[in-house]
């Protein structure tokens, strides 16, 4: 059996040159985390951080949808419990979002990742009830992730 690349499980693509993710070891190993605690095999997570552009076009291309959203998430897995998937986030998206909802950038883009990253475990966003749901996964998720970099959640485990 040949073992796969755990760096190369979770991989993070530019689109777009004005911006890059730093302390990415740091949250690919809270991601397979959060796979872990929701019960999902992760064999490949692609992220894409495009513009606005990008995204408006594969959301027309792919889903028959014209408007602008900060995230698309296409599963292409063939089991529900074996995660394969590109996420694609629109950098300009997040940054309008993280000032309309007076926060930072980081922790805007954070709550994206995460938010696509629940999509891919099940989570739905499609009733008022699973709005609800997974709104509160993401604060659970984004709380988590704090600790994580401060690195006391490790101890609370």
């Amino acid at each position: 059996m040949v073992k796969q690349d755990s760096s190369r499980v979770i991989q993070f693509h530019y689109q777009t040159r004005s911006f890059t993710f730093n302390h990415r070891l740091k949250l690919k190993s809270f991601l397979k985390h959060i796979f872990k605690k929701e019960r999902k095999t992760l064999n490949s997570l692609i992220f894409v951080f495009c513009t606005d552009d990008y995204v408006l076009d594969m959301n027309n291309r792919f889903l028959s949808h014209d408007f602008f959203t900060d995230i698309l998430t296409f599963d292409l897995s063939d089991s529900p419990k074996q995660v394969i998937a590109e996420i694609y986030i629109s950098i300009d998206r997040v940054r309008e979002n993280a000032l309309y909802f007076k926060t930072s950038f980081r922790l805007e883009l954070h709550r994206v990742v995460f938010h696509g990253v629940l999509h891919l475990c099940g989570y739905t966003d499609k009733t008022k009830e699973e709005k609800i749901q997974i709104k509160k996964k993401e604060e659970y998720y984004l709380r988590k992730h704090a600790n994580w970099q401060s690195s006391t959640w490790n101890n609370n485990r």
